[in-house]
């Protein structure tokens, strides 16, 4: 079983990296609490992908959602991949199976899954044609694509002293942008997957909310241990898009934002339904 501890430790092409402070944001998700929009299209005896997995905690619940129907969860990164069997394994999920895999090129038959799942991966893969092709590749006919992407220029941070929130998410845009990603692509889901060849495409969108005591605490925390880290704040130095004094500056408005007893933020995500013509 690997560890939080090891997988943190391992270079990953991933843009958003494993350290365990990323880590501890993608075990708060699960599949009602990010999938929602795909769990009333799944039925039992289904058969589904999640592809880029990451540590599994959706993965089990749309698992369970199709027991004794069958998932599929691929990623690239092996460390993932092992904590998702670990959480399958611990939640008694017999149904649901992993390996290492490139959404690019999907170790699996045309016409194998009902339905594809994939949270905030769109964005970060370099080759989105390619992606999109072979996802439609794996599914049947008339299958489902769920996708739900950021749209990282209306996420909320209130208050924000000066805009310094805003100017620090701006800057996280900039280098995922070159980092080859698409930091709002989730405004642009139902377009993307229409010119990719689905129909029927439903796009919606929502907010992920960070306003109870717990959740600020978290979130606090985890851009002081994440985006204020050396990793983050070397490049953005490097390539002139922030100084020292920008990430001073913004530690403070965080600070502030947080002692506010009105503190409120939100991550903007855009969701679509699609089908296999």
């Amino acid at each position: 079983m690997t560890s939080r501890n090891q997988a943190s430790t391992h270079q990953s092409p991933y843009a958003m990296g494993y350290s365990e402070e990323f880590l501890s944001l993608l075990e708060r998700r699960s599949a009602e609490t990010v999938a929602f929009h795909l769990l009333p299209h799944l039925r039992s005896g289904m058969k589904v992908l999640d592809f880029g997995c990451g540590p599994g905690t959706i993965s089990v619940g749309l698992a369970k959602a199709v027991a004794p129907g069958e998932l599929q969860g691929v990623d690239i990164e092996a460390s993932q991949i092992a904590m998702a069997q670990a959480a399958a394994q611990a939640g008694g999920h017999d149904n649901a199976h992993f390996q290492v895999g490139d959404v690019t090129n999907l170790p699996f038959a045309d016409n194998t899954f009902d339905v594809a799942h994939c949270h905030a991966v769109l964005m970060h893969v370099p080759n989105l044609a390619q992606a999109l092709a072979e996802v439609q590749r794996v599914l049947k006919p008339g299958g489902i694509l769920s996708a739900r992407e950021s749209v990282i220029e209306a996420n909320i941070f209130e208050p924000d002293p000066q805009g310094c929130l805003a100017q620090a998410t701006v800057t996280f845009s900039q280098l995922l942008t070159a980092s080859g990603g698409r930091p709002n692509l989730g405004k642009a889901l139902k377009s993307v997957l229409l010119e990719a060849g689905f129909r029927d495409v439903r796009a919606t969108a929502s907010f992920e909310p960070f306003s109870e005591e717990a959740d600020r605490v978290f979130l606090q925390g985890f851009i002081r241990n994440w985006f204020f880290s050396p990793k983050m704040k070397a490049p953005a130095i490097k390539y002139g898009l922030a100084t020292e004094e920008d990430f001073a500056a913004w530690g403070e408005a965080l600070d502030t934002w947080r002692a506010h007893p009105g503190g409120f933020a939100a991550f903007s995500w855009g969701e679509a339904i699609a089908h296999k013509a």
